[in-house]
């Protein structure tokens, strides 16, 4: 059975969920990625040892293509660890 595809109204507020080791450093990964005048930044979780913590990103996408895009380019920067 193949999994259901999500029908997604663009455009939409979508949120990535940014990981790694310091903070300054994800904000500005995120600022070479992404225009952080069209984002809602927050801190999110810090792990226990606290050697991860995590950006909580909200911004409009307007495209399935452009939500893709951003997910990639966020994911291939040496300063972010994992996106959510």
């Amino acid at each position: 059975m193949a999994p259901e595809h999500l029908e997604i109204e663009y455009p939409c507020l979508w949120q990535y969920r940014l990981i790694g080791e310091d903070e300054d450093r994800l904000r500005a990964a995120l600022a070479e990625c992404v225009d952080p005048a069209r984002c809602t930044i927050g801190r999110g979780h810090v792990s226990t040892g606290g050697h991860y913590l995590s950006l909580v990103v909200d911004l409009t996408v307007d495209s399935e293509e452009e939500r893709l895009r951003l997910y990639q380019r966020l994911a291939a920067h040496p300063h972010i660890r994992m996106v959510l």
